[in-house]
């Protein structure tokens, strides 16, 4: 069995007062007392449970969610899985609020972070656009004592306590994995579609696309990347653009949102182009191409995994416990038209 207060109180002899004030740091023991029950916590290896102490004090946790406002689809699946953990907060002892804020702006990420500052909420989570005044508001409010933990994409070479989402250099590799071997011998180009290489995940994903088909499938060229700003109707014309340019386009890899424009285009280059298209995020609308042909592959992301290990790690790390590596490990999921979920 483990250790107990009541261990404690018997192996220093003292009150259980006394050990309860010395858990918790109160006044009232005098020092030589406070030795004695220190070292009884040794002695029987004692190790508090911070999360039941929390529920006996009722403590509430503030959290903050950063989360950019687009037209994107798995963002508004971020959102909505944001949105279940507050309906979630009175068993979970959290009060959560979501700040949204422009996509792709430095400025007002850096506006919303400097704002928490004197707020100090347990902890916030935020879908970080890799900046350099990004960086340095994280740093800031870690130096201020506030866990930060990013979310889908990373900002590496900051402060930030934990990084909620999937190996994107991975990702990018196992879209070129499969995007090579589905076209086979055939020679060609191939385009790419991405939201901003302001963000992290999408350059690393390209860093690892472009790797390993300049390691494994040299025969295809890849195209000057197409940033479409996950915004729809851009994403159509400039595919639609890209498309007409280029007639040797055989493949497409979109490692961004922004894929209903890409779809209206697949749709509207049909039965003209046979395409070959490896896309991000299991949505309604990548559902609805992959069962009908006009995507082959998607990697997909479990928003819900991303958001419930957001919270977990941001209450562990205001506890100042350690987190469990393997249960926060966020999985990179393939999925055919034959194994849809």
């Amino acid at each position: 069995m483990r250790p107990t207060v009541h261990d404690i109180a018997a192996a220093a002899g003292v009150s259980l007062a006394t050990v309860d004030r010395v858990l918790n740091q109160r006044p009232g023991v005098r020092q030589a007392t406070r030795r004695k029950v220190e070292e009884a916590i040794r002695e029987i290896g004692y190790v508090r449970d911070v999360a039941a102490a929390n529920l006996a004090k009722s403590r509430v946790y503030p959290l903050v969610f950063i989360l950019p406002t687009s037209d994107n689809s798995f963002m508004h699946g971020v959102l909505e899985e944001v949105k279940q953990a507050v309906a979630r907060s009175g068993g979970e002892r959290t009060a959560i609020r979501v700040i949204e804020v422009p996509a792709f702006d430095p400025s007002a990420i850096v506006a919303a972070l400097q704002g928490l500052a004197s707020e100090k909420p347990a902890g916030v989570a935020l879908v970080a656009t890799d900046a350099p005044e990004v960086r340095a508001a994280v740093d800031d409010l870690v130096a201020a004592g506030v866990s930060v933990v990013t979310l889908v994409s990373d900002l590496t070479g900051s402060r930030r306590h934990h990084y909620a989402g999937v190996d994107n250099i991975a990702a990018g590799r196992t879209a070129a994995h499969l995007l090579g071997r589905f076209l086979g011998a055939k020679e060609g180009e191939v385009a790419v579609l991405a939201g901003s290489m302001l963000v992290r995940d999408h350059r690393e994903r390209l860093e690892g696309f472009a790797a390993l088909m300049a390691e494994q499938f040299p025969q295809f060229s890849l195209l000057p990347v197409v940033e479409g700003r996950d915004d729809p109707e851009l994403v159509n014309v400039l595919i639609n653009a890209t498309l007409s340019k280029n007639p040797r386009v055989i493949g497409i890899y979109s490692l961004g949102a922004g894929n209903r424009g890409l779809i209206k285009s697949l749709k509207e280059s049909r039965p003209q182009r046979d395409l070959t298209v490896v896309a991000h995020e299991l949505t309604a609308h990548t559902r609805s191409a992959l069962k009908d042909g006009l995507i082959d592959a998607i990697l997909n992301q479990d928003a819900g995994h991303e958001v419930r290990s957001a919270i977990r790690v941001m209450k562990a790390k205001a506890d100042g416990l350690a987190i469990i590596p393997a249960q926060e490990r966020i999985r990179l999921d393939i999925f055919l038209k034959d194994n849809l979920p």
